[in-house]
């Protein structure tokens, strides 16, 4: 059996503009220098505490709380995104081949499951694996007891993601990486790794 872990924030969800926007939103309030864009792509990093770390003062503003901050605005205003073009076509052409549909996200659980019911995409995966908090530290642990518990060959596992924490996650259990180029993360720093550019240069590759 074939299995698919497919992320959810900026592989499937587009949604790096918005968390850019919403981060320069809290910079500002925060009396802190906004960025770019293009910045924003160099700087994004996983545990997201690091990242802040890199932007804002943590002895001024905790991290709890600034992660809180940034949720409370980012999960309703996700709801008006769109996701990735050709995204949901490739989940359902990899069903079609046999291959067994998983989503792993960083993201509180009760809140993905909320994201993907709206935009009605739940069905398309057949275990929907999240972390327990908003604090978005790792899913390596959750992602391994659900490799234990099924009885899963690691090889027959490609994760497909958006950054380098994916790769660090695909390490940790020992299966294939694919990154996509349109997340939150800068291209120049996916160079290192199998990366598409469009959904559709997946079939060429699995």
């Amino acid at each position: 059996m074939k299995y698919i872990f497919w992320d959810f924030n900026g592989t499937v969800l587009d949604d790096a503009y918005l968390c850019y926007e919403i981060l320069n939103e809290m910079l500002i309030e925060e009396e802190r220098p906004t960025v770019t864009f293009e910045e924003y792509l160099m700087i994004f990093d996983f545990p997201v505490e690091a990242y802040y770390a890199k932007v804002y003062d943590l002895k001024k503003t905790s991290f709890k709380v600034l992660a809180h901050r940034f949720i409370e605005r980012y999960q309703p205003r996700s709801l008006d995104l769109g996701l990735h073009e050709g995204v949901i076509e490739a989940i359902e052409h990899y069903e079609k081949k046999g291959y067994i549909n998983i989503m792993l996200s960083a993201s509180e659980i009760n809140n993905l499951h909320r994201q993907l019911k709206y935009f009605k995409i739940e069905h398309l995966f057949k275990d929907i694996l999240g972390t327990s908090d908003v604090y978005a530290k790792s899913k390596v642990d959750v992602a391994k007891d659900f490799i234990i518990e099924n009885k899963i060959n690691r090889k027959d596992v490609t994760m497909i993601g958006d950054t380098l924490h994916d790769v660090e996650v695909a390490k940790e259990l020992g299966c294939n990486i694919i990154l996509y180029t349109k997340g939150h993360q800068h291209p120049d720093r996916l160079k290192a790794f199998k990366t598409i550019n469009d959904m559709k240069e997946l079939y060429q590759i699995i």
